[in-house]
C-alpha cells in the first residue's frame, strides 16, 4: 500500500486564508451596518449632488419623498426632498396641520397646492407637531430653493425615535433608492406622460403643471405613494 501524504503546512495555510477572508467580510459588513445606524444629528450637512437633484446627507427618507432630521433624542424636523419639489415645481400654497396635531408615519401629513392640483405628502414620522415653519408657509418657494434647510416644514415630537428611523432610508441605501427613482421617472416620461426630457435626458422640473390631472394622479400614486 502506498503512503498517503498530507501537507500540514498547506492545509494550515488554507485555513488561515479562510479565516482572514471571513474577518475581512465581517469588518465590511459591520461598517455597512454602522453607516446605516449613524448617530442622530440636527445639521443636514452639505447636500450630495446626484443626477437631477440633491440628497441631504445625514437625513432619513420616507419612500414618499419626505425626510426627517433628528433633533435631540425625541424630536425631528420634517420636510419634502429635492426630488419631490422638482416633481411638483412652483407651489401656490402649503397646508400644514396645526401645532398639537398628531401625525402618523406613512399617512398624509400635509398638502401642497399647485394650480388646480392638491398634492398630498406622507409624513415620514409619527408624533405630535410642536412647531411649524411659518416662513415656509408664507413663502412656499423656500421649498424649491432650500428643501433641506429653510424649507423645512414642521418640528415633530416623536413617539419613538428608534421605531420611526427603523422604517426610513439613509446613507447608501437612500442614494441607491433615489437614483433608481429618477430612472423610473425617466422611463415613465418616455412612455405615456407626453412631456419631454431636458438636455441630458433628465426630467423637466414642475411635472405637476405639465400633465393632465389624470396623469398626475398616476405619478403621485407611483412616486409620492398618494392618490
Amino acid at each position: 500500500m502506498g503512503n498517503n501524504y498530507v501537507d500540514l503546512f498547506a492545509t494550515k495555510g488554507l485555513e488561515y486564508i479562510l479565516v482572514i477572508a471571513f474577518l475581512f467580510t465581517l469588518v465590511v459588513f459591520w461598517r455597512f451596518l454602522n453607516r446605516q445606524r449613524r448617530p442622530a444629528v440636527s445639521n443636514p450637512g452639505k447636500p450630495s449632488r446626484l443626477e437631477w437633484f440633491t440628497l441631504g446627507d445625514h437625513l432619513y427618507y420616507h419612500q414618499g419623498h419626505t425626510w426627517a432630521n433628528p433633533e435631540g433624542a425625541h424630536a425631528a424636523r420634517v420636510g419634502i426632498d429635492d426630488f419631490a419639489q422638482k416633481l411638483v415645481g412652483k407651489m401656490d400654497s402649503i397646508e400644514l396641520p396645526p401645532v398639537g396635531a398628531h401625525l402618523f408615519q406613512g399617512e398624509v401629513g400635509w398638502k401642497l397646492r399647485v394650480g388646480d392640483k392638491v398634492i398630498e405628502l406622507l409624513s415620514p414620522v409619527e408624533g405630535e407637531v410642536v412647531a411649524i415653519n411659518e416662513e415656509a408657509k408664507k413663502s412656499p418657494e423656500l421649498l424649491n430653493r432650500d428643501p433641506y434647510g429653510r424649507g423645512w416644514l414642521m418640528l415633530v415630537k416623536l413617539s419613538s425615535m428608534r421605531g420611526n428611523l427603523r422604517n426610513l432610508l439613509s446613507g447608501a441605501l437612500a442614494g441607491a433608492w433615489m437614483e433608481q427613482t429618477v430612472e423610473q421617472l425617466r422611463r415613465r416620461i418616455s412612455g405615456n406622460l407626453g412631456i419631454a426630457l431636458q438636455d441630458g435626458g433628465v426630467p423637466v422640473t414642475g411635472i405637476a403643471k405639465s400633465i393632465s390631472p389624470e396623469k398626475w394622479d398616476e405619478v403621485a400614486k407611483e412616486f409620492l405613494l398618494t392618490k
